[in-house]
């Protein structure tokens, strides 16, 4: 029966402010790795109710525009059916938006590399007008 080591790390990575929209992130992740197993998985966790994480097109800049607008389209700011209000018009849509865009992914480390598609980027999902400095946690299995 063949033996498997499972090496496990986790860091946390402290992005920078973004202002409110959808942004590239994969080379700030990569940037804070430490080495990669040759194999394995990464999980990305966002520590924000008000912010999401996913993978989509890095290639046409107008994908992450018209995500903004279909999001904005679906969940409106300034509803009177809002009854969470006291932290701004921006809040109570920014949870309903990391709801959608989900908080965390995963993906395959493959010969010491993220192996993402080659049309694919990591996004932060900045719902809040002013969100601040956003926390990810990455755990690195291998």
């Amino acid at each position: 029966m063949p033996f498997f080591l499972l090496i496990m790390k986790q860091i946390e990575i402290i992005l920078p402010t973004f202002n409110r929209g959808f942004h590239l992130i994969t080379h700030l992740i990569e940037a804070k790795l430490p080495d990669l197993p040759e194999s394995g998985l990464i999980h990305l966790f966002i520590k924000h109710t008000s912010a999401g994480l996913c993978i989509n097109e890095n290639a046409d800049p107008t994908v992450l525009s018209d995500f903004e607008t279909v999001f904005n389209r679906m969940v409106p700011e300034n509803q009177p059916y809002y009854m969470h209000t006291m932290e701004g018009s921006d809040d109570m849509p920014a949870h309903i938006k990391s709801v959608l865009s989900g908080v965390s992914v995963t993906i395959p480390i493959t010969n010491g590399r993220l192996n993402l598609g080659t049309w694919q980027g990591i996004y932060l999902c900045e719902f809040r007008n002013r969100g601040g400095n956003r926390k990810l946690v990455a755990t690195i299995i291998g």
